[in-house]
């Protein structure tokens, strides 16, 4: 069971950190650039939401795996 644990951690982990890398370069492009403000808007709420969804599934696995 404890390898179920550490796979969801290494992927949830790993979305995590690209998602993060895409939130960095796209969040100041998207608000640098005025054309489809709210298309914009919408991706970088959905966006942050998962962000959000990932750091606090990454802590939940981490209790299981660590």
């Amino acid at each position: 069971m404890s390898t179920v644990f550490q796979l969801a951690f290494q992927l949830a982990m790993t979305a995590l950190v690209v998602l993060s890398f895409v939130m960095v370069v796209g969040v100041p492009v998207a608000y640098a650039t005025p054309q489809n403000w709210v298309q914009s808007k919408r991706l970088i709420l959905v966006g942050s939401g998962a962000w959000l969804a990932l750091v606090l599934l990454v802590g939940a696995l981490s209790y299981f795996v660590i």
